[in-house]
């Protein structure tokens, strides 16, 4: 059973700023054609937002594991979880930040979760996650704790 489920869809002003290729194409192009450069523009601007909007992390609490993008860990060797916001999170993301952690972070989210690991097995110590709902998906993850601690 899916507890949290949360896509990092980008912002919509990445949009705007893709749309930006569009001007700057027609000038590069307006010697040639001006045609050209609109349809050239047109396109890049297009593929920036469906590179944008096709490699949105995906972060879900379901069947007893966290997964975050393309990786996941059983809820069963997670430690705890913190939320960050503001200031917080901006040091969570520079200088308290871990080389070793696993990083989903979108620049235009700003609140993360931290999620620590007790794996011995595994150099990782916690996870970053940005998150719009970073409450949600930290109860989220203390309910399939629990479960996923629970004798069987």
């Amino acid at each position: 059973m899916e507890s949290y489920r949360e896509r990092l869809w980008p912002a919509p002003w990445i949009s705007l700023i893709a749309a930006l290729a569009i001007p700057a194409s027609l000038l590069t192009f307006a010697p040639i054609s001006v045609v050209l450069g609109g349809i050239v523009g047109t396109v890049l601007a297009l593929g920036v937002v469906g590179v944008a909007v096709a490699s949105a992390p995906l972060i879900t609490v379901s069947d007893g594991m966290l997964r975050a993008g393309a990786a996941r860990v059983p809820l069963s060797l997670v430690e705890d979880s913190e939320v960050a916001r503001g200031d917080d999170a901006r040091l969570e993301r520079g200088q308290r930040l871990d080389a070793r952690a696993h990083l989903v972070l979108r620049p235009d989210i700003a609140p993360v979760l931290r999620v620590t690991l007790i794996d011995p097995d595994d150099p990782v110590p916690y996870w970053l996650l940005s998150t719009r709902r970073p409450e949600a998906l930290a109860a989220a993850i203390a309910a399939g704790t629990e479960t996923a601690k629970l004798p069987s």
